[in-house]
């Protein structure tokens, strides 16, 4: 006995509407939120015609200035020279400073460009080495205080 209309005649359709919908939803979320990157490297950098070593070289341009403070046996203070030359004290060392770099303070200026270099001996007491910071870095004049090198570093210290 066979049945007749008992296969598989009918198809099922699936509704491709709905699955379109989801797609350009997601491509207008992404197109909307998408961030165009500029590409990396690309400076806008307009470099100089002439060699920089062409230059002359800057007037006011002043070279290190190498403070040394030698210790005695003791731990206290033997000598101040500065670039080589002998300092009787910290006060004369201020004014060989002021009298290089002038009394001009402010932005451009020569105290702002000069460097000073500690050399201190390793058994050197502290207080001596804060009096050299302290005379090559400004003075108190009429109740205020003016500045006179930023630029104060170190050797590295060396044992005897």
């Amino acid at each position: 006995m066979a049945r007749r209309g008992s296969g598989l005649v009918d198809k099922v359709e699936i509704n491709m509407t709905p699955m379109i919908d989801v797609v350009f939803q997601l491509m207008s979320f992404f197109m909307c939120t998408l961030k165009v990157v500029s590409p990396e490297g690309d400076f806008d950098i307009r470099m100089p015609i002439a060699a920089a070593a062409a230059a002359l070289p800057d007037e006011q341009q002043v070279p290190p200035v190498r403070v040394r403070l030698a210790a005695g046996p003791g731990g206290e203070l033997a000598s101040i020279a500065m670039n080589g030359t002998p300092v009787a004290d910290f006060d004369e060392l201020r004014r060989r400073i002021i009298g290089l770099v002038g009394a001009d303070t402010g932005p451009n200026s020569l105290a702002e460009k000069t460097e000073v270099e500690l050399d201190c001996d390793y058994g050197l007491g502290y207080a001596n080495v804060v009096k050299a910071i302290t005379a090559v870095s400004g003075r108190v004049e009429d109740g205020r205080i003016v500045e006179l090198i930023r630029k104060i570093k170190f050797t590295p210290p060396k044992k005897n």
